[in-house]
């Protein structure tokens, strides 16, 4: 039986301040090492501050988009698919990111109005106009860590295998997913580009035609976790 290896959660040094790999590297490492696709999920940081006049808020998305376009370009070339996605974080609680998966760049352009929401605003709102939202690494402990957040109410999966995280904090993931019925996804959380060597990721029968693919098979029960260390 075929296998179709994505990785959910990628980031590229055009955009996420913490990546240290461009977007051109992190795309030509994952094809050769044999991944049918990856989906950027660069980081998308909103606080009071936040510019929410149309110019500065268009300047944010475009900016949001820098990694993935680069990413997607390239792609298109050598035989990779690349979809778009964010991971958001509300300012100040920082530590708890959500994954938005089903949204593309013209609706972040249409909506402004998620940069003063909070947590559970933002959550509900995405929801309701058909994203996804995956709670990155709930269990990350860091020295910087304000304190761990768990809102089974307000997000449809749990990231239960974050490469980068610890057996520990991945296992209290997948408890956590099972105790509340949570799906599940997977993903390495790449800052690393080809210098990563543990991976995470989900496994498909059949490749992806969009985002609202892997949504739908994370929904039915068709995506696995997948893991490797290279």
């Amino acid at each position: 039986m075929s296998r179709f290896i994505y990785d959910t959660h990628v980031h590229t040094s055009e955009v996420s301040p913490c990546a240290h790999s461009p977007a051109e590297a992190v795309v030509t490492f994952y094809k050769e090492i044999g991944y049918s696709g990856i989906i950027i999920t660069d980081h998308f940081a909103c606080r009071d501050n936040t510019p929410a006049d149309s110019s500065a808020w268009e300047a944010a998305v475009y900016k949001l988009c820098k990694g993935y376009n680069k990413a997607f370009e390239l792609g298109k070339k050598i035989g990779l698919q690349v979809f778009f996605a964010w991971e958001y974080t509300r300012v100040p609680h920082i530590g708890t990111d959500f994954l938005t998966y089903g949204l593309d760049a013209d609706w972040l352009l249409s909506h402004s109005e998620i940069s003063s929401m909070s947590i559970n605003e933002y959550s509900d709102f995405i929801r309701s106009e058909g994203g996804f939202l995956t709670h990155a690494h709930p269990f990350r402990d860091l020295g910087w860590t304000e304190m761990i957040r768990l809102l089974p109410k307000k997000v449809d999966a749990v990231e239960v295998y974050n490469a980068n995280r610890t057996d520990f904090e991945n296992d209290r993931a997948l408890e956590y997913a099972n105790n509340y019925s949570l799906l599940k996804t997977s993903g390495t959380d790449n800052h690393l580009g080809p210098e990563q060597k543990d991976l995470g990721g989900m496994v498909f029968d059949t490749p992806l035609n969009d985002i609202s693919d892997f949504i739908s098979a994370v929904r039915d029960g068709r995506a696995q976790v997948h893991r490797e260390t290279l």
